[in-house]
């Protein structure tokens, strides 16, 4: 039945999918990105591996955003001219017109790739256009097809590389890891007709557990969701969220793609440094220590000079501190928030500077 309806899908908007996407080959690995942010992959022989990587963002059992029932075109799906930060890179972005059912948010998609690489980076940032705060639990639908081919998979979680392993006897093995927050959920189950609704999607996403194992025992194959916590995202502010995605002929060729993907990650997106201030234009980094208790410090930058506002919020939006709201010179800060006088709990901390916001989690324990 999958098949069949894939094949119908196919016939109905192949032209339309064939000639609205992006895509590159970096001669270990080929990632296309549609126009509505469905991500596949791909080895250099054009054999597909991934039927479909997209962004989930929930909010409640009602309102979850989603590839299939959500998504619209904000910017088209292009092939980056001239990279900055990577030999190949893939952007565009899509809002929620085609339902325009809440959670109203925009997602912007970087996909980066460096040349002989089998991993590719993915990075999504998520703005809200909401008018209230809104506590969102963001995670990805992933739909595997190991050498073109469903079912029978064995997903897997490797806890020391903290990644997640699909793999089918000789076939290629296909991983991913969530770079940027810590995976909190993850499950897997046989795909089905109708699956993604909101309700279902709301489910999966707060699953609280990480499912160590799972086998597919059908030909229809297995769907994966994974999740994050949820964060806070203020009105007209966003949050970024980074995965890792690699290919390899075995365990070991795919869990050395996602350590390659790691350093990537963190060189280009964790810190910036004088040699690569021009590059990066503004940054806000975790938290040290986190947990913490009393007290942490806290890194940004910024490429210009400007005003700069830093506030911490509680896990019902409510705003609970302003850092700093000062003009600021360009290149990197470091700031110390003191929460001798606020409870136990998980806490969000914002940046806006000159248009731009990244916001992230800290944890206070006394």
């Amino acid at each position: 039945m999958k098949k069949f309806l894939l094949l119908l899908s196919i016939l109905l908007v192949g032209f339309i999918d064939v000639h609205s996407q992006a895509s590159f080959n970096t001669g270990a690995l080929e990632v296309a990105v549609n126009s509505y942010g469905r991500v596949r992959l791909f080895t250099p022989d054009s054999v597909r591996h991934l039927q479909r990587a997209s962004i989930l963002v929930g909010t409640s059992a009602t309102t979850v955003f989603d590839y299939q029932n959500d998504a619209d075109t904000e910017d088209p799906t292009e092939l980056v001219a001239s990279p900055v930060l990577s030999d190949f890179e893939i952007y565009g972005s899509y809002n929620n017109q085609y339902s325009s059912l809440p959670p109203d948010v925009l997602v912007k998609l970087n996909v980066y790739g460096w040349t002989n690489s089998n991993y590719v980076i993915l990075k999504f940032n998520i703005k809200s256009n909401e008018s209230n705060p809104i506590n969102a639990i963001i995670g990805l639908d992933i739909i595997p097809e190991l050498n073109q081919a469903y079912g029978h998979d064995s997903i897997v979680y490797n806890s020391e590389a903290d990644a997640v392993m699909f793999r089918r006897g000789t076939a290629t093995q296909m991983g991913f890891k969530l770079l940027s927050a810590q995976l909190t959920s993850l499950v897997s189950f046989e795909w089905f007709s109708g699956y993604t609704t909101d309700d279902n999607y709301w489910t999966w996403l707060n699953n609280g557990y990480i499912q160590s194992v799972y086998g597919s025992n059908t030909d229809d194959g297995p769907v994966t969701v994974p999740a994050q916590d949820a964060v806070v995202i203020q009105p007209g502010e966003s949050v970024d969220v980074f995965y890792a995605f690699s290919l390899g002929q075995d365990e070991s060729a795919m869990l050395a793609g996602i350590a390659g993907a790691v350093q990537k990650y963190q060189a280009l997106f964790t810190s910036i440094g004088e040699d690569n201030l021009n590059q990066l234009n503004y940054d806000l980094s975790q938290n040290y220590p986190n947990p913490f208790n009393p007290s942490t410090k806290i890194n940004f930058s910024i490429k210009q000079s400007g005003n700069v506002a830093i506030k911490v919020y509680d896990v019902l939006g409510n705003h609970v501190s302003t850092l700093i709201n000062e003009e600021r010179t360009a290149g990197n800060h470091s700031i110390e928030f003191n929460a001798t006088n606020l409870v136990s709990g998980i806490y969000f901390y914002t940046i806006s500077a000159d248009g731009f916001s990244q916001t992230k989690k800290m944890i206070l324990i006394k």
